[in-house]
């Protein structure tokens, strides 16, 4: 029989058997959680049906197991003989779970037990489907023969498929990178062979004799996996493993647990420590080979996923960044938490307008980059104060700074603020004159109500309306230069010493005459 369809016909019986032996071990399952549920109520009367449901499923699983296995002992016979000797051994068992089963129920039915009943019925599905599969049982007795495509089918399997796949996977795995691992192992001789194999598979290898040298080692070098042993002088390798899991920067490492322990405590344990897998000594190569590559394999998609989540991190912040250079940070924490329409009212604000005079002969004078640098040099400088004098920036409007304080939060002494950015804006302006082309302005300040809010999808602006901002831009327009022009409201408002000059009674369109004033330079 060729090697192919020797892999074939494992798989076919594999297949069936655990069809049919996952029923059988349903069975011993069953009737050992009825035997809890039967002590814990107090109903020992049924108990001796059950420990007779329960050696009848261990004799059934024993024969099965040494079916599967190839263990079963039936001499020298052949063909139907030995189909008909084991449909009997099957029959006997399942026979006497099926009956003692079925007188269980009758008493669980008089006793109103819902679970137990419920219980009781599964088992007794479990062996009446076994039995129905009796004689596919027994043909596991002539696995050897079964190699054509009609029993493949019956196996509902396609074994020459899963074969194919398993060699292409093998052949990806061989294609790829290797790794950088640490094997830990207080005996040199286990350190050694693992180190060979691993080099020979083409990885980096770097070994320590204790979990104090794995540690320090750690702590000097970058790894993609650890095989650990459990069983160390010094330090065990759960203690090892637990230190690792603890750091940060260590923990993301996978880590396999080698040792001679294969307990299943020992297993647990590793696992719900953080290994990645275990492996008992002495181990399989292939094995092995197999589970270092996933394990390999797994963390370069974490890696990957890391990587992909730092760039979603920075590009987050950087959106947050950008968000917060555009809008006021309580409107930003509003976005955040799900507001859709910001739109608020505002009773006492006060608004400051800033325009350069004579703007339009220096821009026809100045060669287009010399202009834009003068002029970011000027808003950037506008924007430090605004930020050093509590006061929100509104926007920009082409040679025109707009600057508001009592938006979007509330401030007692908006207008004092306001008054004081204008004195720093005008001195600052005053000071970085140099030549006849540098700027000069003239600013206007209104106090009053106003709406706030924020308006665009795509590109977000925050900004006020209403007549009080109308007011304060019509200020700054009939101002003069070098000087600052506030209004009766505003000087009402201020809450600090300052010194004015009355300038006299503007007549504005649509409002009417209000009395301005100048703050002293």
């Amino acid at each position: 029989m060729t090697a192919q369809n020797e892999f074939q016909r494992h798989a076919i019986a594999a297949h069936l058997a655990q069809q049919l032996a996952g029923p059988a071990r349903a069975i011993s399952g069953f009737q050992e959680l009825l035997f809890e549920q039967v002590r814990k109520l107090g109903v020992a009367h049924i108990a001796p049906d059950l420990e007779r449901v329960g050696a009848a499923a261990r004799q059934l699983n024993n024969l099965i197991d040494s079916l599967i296995h190839g263990k079963a002992d039936y001499g020298n016979g052949e063909g139907r003989d030995i189909e008909a000797r084991l449909r009997h051994d099957l029959r006997t068992p399942l026979n006497a779970i099926i009956g003692y089963s079925e007188m269980i129920l009758e008493e669980v039915e008089d006793l109103r037990e819902r679970t137990l009943e419920e219980d009781v019925r599964v088992m007794l599905a479990a062996a009446a489907e076994l039995l129905a599969h009796v004689d596919a049982i027994a043909g596991l007795a002539r696995s050897r023969n079964i190699t054509g495509p009609q029993s493949a089918a019956r196996a509902a399997i396609d074994a020459v498929g899963l074969e194919r796949a398993l060699i292409k996977n093998e052949r990806d795995a061989g294609a790829g990178h290797g790794g950088r691992i640490l094997v830990v192992d207080d005996i040199a001789s286990n350190r050694d062979l693992l180190s060979r194999r691993l080099q020979h598979d083409g990885h980096q290898v770097i070994t320590a004799e204790s979990g104090s040298s794995a540690l320090a080692r750690l702590a000097e070098h970058e790894f993609d996996l650890v095989l650990l042993d459990i069983l160390m002088p010094d330090m065990n390798g759960i203690e090892v493993l637990s230190r690792l899991k603890a750091e940060h920067r260590l923990r993301h490492i996978p880590v396999i647990m080698i040792s001679g322990l294969s307990e299943v405590d020992a297993v647990v344990r590793c696992i719900e420590s953080g290994a990645d897998d275990y492996l008992p000594k002495p181990f399989n190569p292939v094995l092995l080979r197999a589970r270092i590559n996933a394990s390999l394999e797994r963390k370069r998609w974490l890696d990957r996923e890391r990587q992909y989540l730092q760039r979603i991190e920075a590009e987050e912040r950087r959106a947050d960044s950008l968000l917060h250079a555009i809008l006021p940070g309580q409107i930003v924490a509003r976005l955040r938490a799900g507001e859709e329409i910001i739109a608020d009212r505002f009773d006492e604000v006060t608004i400051l307008f800033a325009d350069i005079v004579g703007f339009s002969p220096i821009a026809a004078r100045l060669p287009a980059s010399e202009l834009i640098k003068r002029l970011d040099s000027l808003f950037s400088m506008f924007d430090a104060l605004a930020e050093k004098h509590s006061v929100e920036k509104i926007k920009t409007i082409g040679d025109a700074y707009m600057a508001a304080c009592g938006v979007p939060e509330p401030a007692a002494d908006h207008a004092d603020k306001i008054v004081a950015l204008g004195k720093s804006m005008l001195q600052a302006v005053k000071q970085s004159a140099c030549d006849s082309d540098s700027f000069r302005i003239r600013i206007g300040v209104h106090t009053g109500p106003v709406i706030a809010g924020l308006i665009g999808r795509r590109r977000f602006v925050y900004d006020v309306w209403g007549e009080t901002v109308n007011i304060a831009s019509r200020l700054e327009s009939q101002g003069i230069a070098d000087r600052m022009q506030i209004s009766e409201a505003t000087r009402r408002a201020l809450r600090d010493s300052w010194a004015f000059q009355p300038r006299n009674t503007v007549e504005l369109r649509g409002v009417g005459k209000i009395d301005t004033y100048f703050v002293q330079n």
